[in-house]
């Protein structure tokens, strides 16, 4: 929740940004109104990765492994009460639907498939790529911008207003990364974020050290 203490710093909102189109242009920016306050981070490797974590056939050629996906649980907090306070049009009307909306649509493909699908099984035809979800890319700092699928949305409705429209509620959220194989077949510019994140990653891990062998030097000194 925000903080009254004028003194407090300013902080960069998480978001969710939505791409239908595999073009690099998004159809929907959803901002979390309130930072989650956790976020929890577990690595594993992808299903298809199962046969590629064998031993090679040769000696000294180590093990096969495949950069794991990262999967992400956060709760996010709505609260509408602010909107009804400066009477916001929308807000009375429809309370918090219209987010609840947009997370939820995270999980569907866009209506636009649907219709095509429906349109060629009249004609005798069918689609031969399946359909699928919008691409999400999760913001969460300058630092991680990371291309997600959304597994799970968990909507807890917590109060409502007169119509019965929820006017505060909490949303669980669960993210998975996508593999380097879902990413070849994004495309371009997406197909590049997870090898720019991993060098990222190890970039920052190779700062650890230089402390950690500072503070051993000093150790050192001591005896």
């Amino acid at each position: 929740m925000p903080s009254d203490f004028p003194g407090s710093p300013r902080l960069l909102k998480g978001a969710l940004v939505v791409f239908e189109a595999l073009r690099p242009v998004p159809t929907n920016i959803i901002a979390f109104q309130y930072n989650p306050d956790q976020v929890t981070r577990k690595f594993g490797q992808p299903k298809s990765a199962a046969n590629a974590t064998e031993p090679c056939g040769k000696a000294g050629d180590g093990l096969r492994v495949v950069p794991p996906t990262e999967s992400f649980t956060m709760s996010v907090e709505l609260d509408a009460t602010d909107q009804l306070e400066d009477v916001n049009p929308l807000a009375v009307a429809a309370g918090l639907h219209p987010t609840l909306s947009a997370l939820e649509l995270l999980l569907y493909p866009p209506s636009t498939q649907l219709i095509l699908t429906r349109v060629l099984a009249k004609l005798g035809s069918a689609r031969v790529s399946p359909l699928s979800a919008p691409l999400v890319l999760l913001v969460w700092g300058p630092l991680r911008v990371v291309p997600v699928q959304v597994e799970s949305v968990t909507i807890t409705e917590q109060a409502f207003d007169t119509l019965l429209n929820p006017i505060r509620a909490k949303v669980d959220l669960g993210l998975r990364t996508l593999s380097r194989k879902e990413l070849k077949t994004v495309g371009a510019p997406f197909d590049t974020l997870d090898l720019v994140n991993q060098i990222a990653k190890e970039v920052l891990a190779r700062t650890a050290p230089v402390t950690s062998v500072s503070q051993i030097g000093g150790s050192l000194k001591l005896f």
